[in-house]
């Protein structure tokens, strides 16, 4: 009969365990639930204060020496007319001279490629330019066709634009995003009848970089819009609050 009452009382207690587990998991379940995540946007539009250009000449001949005092001549005539512009020696960079060999090709009359005589060397140079001074550059880029007039093979890119203060933009953008999502936390617990209580958790997104009025893609690491001078800058904070 001891035996019978002990089982029993062993029981009873495990059932009783059991129940405050139980409650224990309702509450802190619920617990859980208690919260309200949302998402805030921080958008911040800024001007370019940093422009790179770059174009490239070539020459070509059969003697390797000839070719390269030609493109040298063109390289000194491009310099000279950068300097007139305005540009600082400084800021003109000559990259180094790329030297391909040239070969007349064709296909036989079987179809088969070919390839003929040695035609000549083929010598390139890329110029290329980073400046504060936007305006001047822009200007420089699209009126390089005075370059081309005086007789030397000239490709110009186009300008790509950058800005220098970034960190200052995400900074202003965080405090922007934030903001805005607390404010939406706040409302919807004041829809609710509750109130906000700690912050649990934030979570920021990546920077996104696009111009203005663009149908622009996000993208998972980051968009960086180079191609526009005037540039829209956006990001994202997911914050998550206990509500009370």
């Amino acid at each position: 009969m001891n035996k019978t009452i002990i089982a029993i009382a062993v029981a009873a207690l495990g059932f009783i365990i059991g129940l405050g587990l139980l409650g224990n998991a309702i509450k802190n379940r619920n617990k859980s639930e208690n919260t309200i995540s949302v998402t805030g946007l921080g958008t911040k539009p800024f001007t370019s204060d940093l422009i790179t250009w770059s174009g490239s000449f070539s020459k070509n001949n059969l003697d390797l020496k000839s070719a390269y005092d030609e493109l040298a001549s063109d390289r000194k005539v491009i310099n000279d007319y950068l300097l007139s512009k305005g540009i600082k020696q400084n800021e003109i960079v000559f990259s180094s001279v790329d030297i391909q060999k040239q070969f007349r090709s064709y296909n036989d009359s079987n179809g088969n490629y070919v390839q003929g005589e040695f035609s000549g060397y083929n010598l390139t140079q890329k110029v290329s330019i980073e400046s504060k001074e936007v305006a001047k550059i822009e200007n420089l880029s699209r009126n390089i066709t005075e370059i081309i007039n005086r007789g030397i093979e000239f490709t110009s890119s186009s300008p790509s634009y950058f800005y220098t203060k970034l960190s200052t933009v995400k900074q202003e953008m965080i405090a922007s995003a934030t903001k805005d999502a607390k404010e939406r936390a706040e409302k919807i617990a004041e829809n609710s009848g509750s109130s906000l209580g700690n912050l649990k958790k934030a979570t920021m997104g990546v920077i996104q970089i696009t111009a203005p009025n663009s149908n622009e893609d996000y993208s998972y690491g980051g968009t960086f819009n180079t191609s526009s001078k005037e540039k829209e800058a956006s990001i994202t904070i997911k914050l998550e609050y206990e509500v009370n």
